[in-house]
């Protein structure tokens, strides 16, 4: 997907001005409350109107002032998720995917029904009233009435943010491999940088009104360790279950790691706080924790009472946050070998 952007829009005293160019597949929009993330959605979708500049998504112009285009929500092919599903309270899910899916004219209609909700693991709801729906179920059920119409052009808008963190748990997994599934272009809107980190491979900063950086969540993440009190989440890629007693050992790179995981084992995506490790100067004698890597010390990055400690444990990469006396005492210095911890509970499957 190429989005060819350059927009002006006076909303009282908020100025929206932004110009921009970006490609790809995994976009997120980040930026704090009031930045005009949404306000970039709805200008996007045709929900509000510009009103000067031009939008163009893959050379086809959406919106285009000098030349009096601006092209309604229907005819844009852009499809949106809102904070809150908007299911129609008078239809079952099935209805409400089907409404999606006769919206797409036949020779774009690219997915299949039965696919999506295979996808989205929705088949035992489809006679269900989307008033009985979980928020979690709703939200599934909105993606899979958007991914249906087949749009060019899919605009997330903080699809999580109305959900707690069990539910956002739950959803998560099933947005990664649907939409990597399917491979439609979308636009990811969130303040929160561990759904960038999920979701996107780019991310566009607006703060303002305007964009002031293209990209990615990884150094947005990186950039605001000095200032976040916030454990730093970890995601590690493991591989090649086995059973290891009542363990299951994963491959990490060049690492085993132990784990307690309650799901049928399979390789996959798993978080793991900063503050669930423990950092050994020397070599524990005795340990409860059922995991001891070797590591280096790569760069140490204060946070006020806080030290950030990144680590290369054979290769791959760990961040690990300890209190800046435990810092001073360990005399930790880049290029120093340390030990590091962690307990088989501590880590959670992302996917």
């Amino acid at each position: 997907m190429l989005l060819d952007v350059k927009l002006t829009k006076s909303l009282g005293q908020f100025d929206f001005l932004v110009d921009f160019a970006i490609e790809g597949k995994r976009i997120g929009i980040f930026g704090p409350s009031g930045s005009g993330k949404s306000t970039l959605g709805n200008l996007l979708a045709g929900l509000v109107a510009a009103d000067d500049g031009l939008i163009s998504l893959n050379g086809r112009s959406l919106f285009d002032s000098s030349h009096r285009i601006n092209l309604p929500p229907e005819q844009r092919r852009v499809a949106v998720v809102f904070q809150h599903a908007h299911l129609f309270p008078h239809l079952n899910v099935r209805q409400n995917l089907l409404y999606g899916f006769k919206r797409a004219a036949a020779e774009r209609q690219k997915l299949q029904f039965e696919d999506i909700v295979t996808a989205l693991d929705i088949s035992n709801l489809l006679d269900c009233r989307s008033s009985k729906l979980s928020g979690g179920e709703k939200q599934r059920v909105a993606l899979g009435r958007a991914l249906l119409a087949s749009p060019d052009l899919l605009i997330l808008d903080e699809p999580l943010s109305a959900l707690d963190s069990n539910l956002k748990g739950q959803i998560i997994p099933y947005l990664r491999k649907t939409l990597r599934r399917f491979e439609i272009p979308y636009l990811y809107i969130s303040h929160s940088l561990h759904e960038m980190r999920l979701l996107t491979d780019q991310v566009l900063h607006l703060q303002g009104g305007q964009v002031i950086a293209i990209t990615d969540a990884e150094a947005l993440t990186e950039q605001r360790l000095n200032k976040d009190q916030h454990a730093y989440i970890n995601h590690l890629q493991l591989n090649n279950p086995r059973e290891v007693g009542s363990l299951l050992g994963y491959n990490w790179g060049n690492n085993e790691l132990l784990l307690v995981d309650q799901l049928q084992p399979q390789s996959g995506l798993f978080a793991l706080s900063s503050k669930e490790v423990m950092l050994f100067k020397k070599h524990p004698h005795a340990l409860s924790a059922r995991n001891l890597l070797s590591a280096t010390i790569t760069e140490l990055i204060g946070q006020g009472g806080m030290v950030s400690v990144e680590l290369d444990c054979g290769g791959e990469k760990l961040l690990v946050q300890v209190v800046r006396e435990a810092a001073l005492e360990l005399g930790m210095e880049v290029g120093m070998p340390v030990y590091a911890a962690i307990k088989a509970s501590a880590f959670k499957r992302l996917e």
